[in-house]
């Protein structure tokens, strides 16, 4: 004899000899191993194990066929399954046995061959479904995309969060930038007309303006713009002599924008600003160059210098002129020059008979003289 425990939310299948007997409920049971005769205990919870017996004789027993459900689902949909009112997940199989009992099971159809989840499922679900059912196509701010089921184009889709079956139809989107993009053109070297090699920077900034368009005439828009505004650059520059390039830049960076524009409807772009960002000449030029303005500059240095000389020797001679006409301006001057010269000398002696500054005026003019008669005694020897 075999002793068998069925536990609470379980439930056992009594077979003999392989053939299905009836449902067991909870208890404690005791059979006849001998005689042929088994039980299989079983979670009665989720999806219900058969442990081999066939379906339909299961359903045959009415304990058993009142304690499941059957889940069916039809080709052309899915089914999300609810236990206890709380999403639990997703099937995709036809038919699916379930537990009934302690779990209270809910079915929920949703038709996939519509290609967009949100005309067939609540929001609430959509991150809830298992990655590989669906496809997701985030479109950023400034962006824009085109939506195609089956590289046919569908729709534009704008800013936002879109979620697409993948069920019957391929689901692909090609999303554009619509902002504007800067194009840097780098390193280009090109000789002028007077053949001196330099190497040019140019940048072009421009925008999307017809993604549909774009994507049936244009393969790689930002190379084709690359090469025009290379070729442009080659050919603007090659007429310029080097002086004049550098002289006329901006008039240049005009040009070569205008020209960018005059075909910007054929890359279905719209071309926003171009110019020259940098001409970078070779070392012994850029020596030259060094060279010739290190010469203006000392020049203009030169022409300054002389002008401050000017302006003094006419000070100076002003200053005269009013002395001679102004007795006290020239007492002034000297009291000046006085005390410019006591603030070297270390000591001085003062006789009576003559003021101060008479004395010193003496002092002074005879300084001067003895100063002269030893220059020209040394002159003379």
């Amino acid at each position: 004899m075999t002793h068998y425990i069925i536990k609470e939310q379980e439930a056992g299948y009594l077979c003999r000899n392989g053939k299905f007997l009836r449902l067991l409920a909870a208890g404690k049971y005791t059979y006849p191993k001998a005689l042929g005769y088994d039980v299989q205990i079983v979670p009665m919870s989720g999806e219900v194990k058969t442990c081999g017996i066939p379906e339909n004789i299961l359903m045959q027993d009415k304990e058993f066929s009142a304690r499941v459900v059957k889940a069916a689902v039809p080709d052309e949909c899915i089914a999300i399954r609810f236990v206890n009112g709380a999403y639990k997940e997703v099937l995709t199989k036809a038919e699916t046995l379930f537990w009934n009992v302690y779990e209270k099971n809910e079915f929920k159809l949703v038709d996939i061959t519509q290609p967009c989840m949100e005309d067939t499922l609540p929001r609430i679900y959509m991150d809830l479904m298992p990655v590989k059912f669906y496809k997701k196509i985030t479109i950023k701010d400034g962006e824009t995309g085109l939506l195609y089921f089956d590289m046919h184009y569908e729709r534009r889709l704008a800013t936002g969060t879109y979620y697409f079956w993948n069920y019957g139809r391929e689901v692909t989107c090609k999303i554009f930038n619509m902002k504007i993009q800067k194009l840097d053109i780098s390193g280009q070297e090109i000789l002028t007309a007077d053949k001196v090699g330099i190497r040019l920077n140019l940048v072009v900034n421009y925008r999307i303006t017809n993604p549909e368009k774009l994507v049936e005439k244009v393969d790689g828009v930002s190379g084709l713009l690359y090469t025009r505004a290379q070729l442009l650059l080659r050919e603007q520059v090659g007429r310029f002599r080097l002086d004049e390039l550098l002289n006329q830049k901006e008039e240049l960076s005009a040009v070569i924008l205008e020209k960018m524009k005059e075909g910007q409807e054929e890359y279905c772009v719209e071309i926003v600003n171009a110019g020259i960002k940098d001409i970078i000449l070779p070392g012994e030029i850029r020596e030259i160059m060094n060279t010739v303005l290190v010469a203006e500059k000392k020049a203009q240095a030169n022409v300054i210098m002389r002008r401050e000389e000017v302006a003094s020797t006419r000070s100076l001679l002003n200053m005269a002129k009013l002395m001679e006409e102004n007795r006290t301006l020239m007492r002034l001057k000297e009291m000046e020059y006085l005390e410019k010269i006591c603030d070297k000398v270390g000591s001085i002696t003062l006789n009576g008979g003559k003021s101060v500054l008479d004395q010193l005026s003496e002092l002074a003019a005879g300084r001067e003289f003895s100063m002269e008669a030893a220059g020209k005694t040394r002159s003379q020897g």
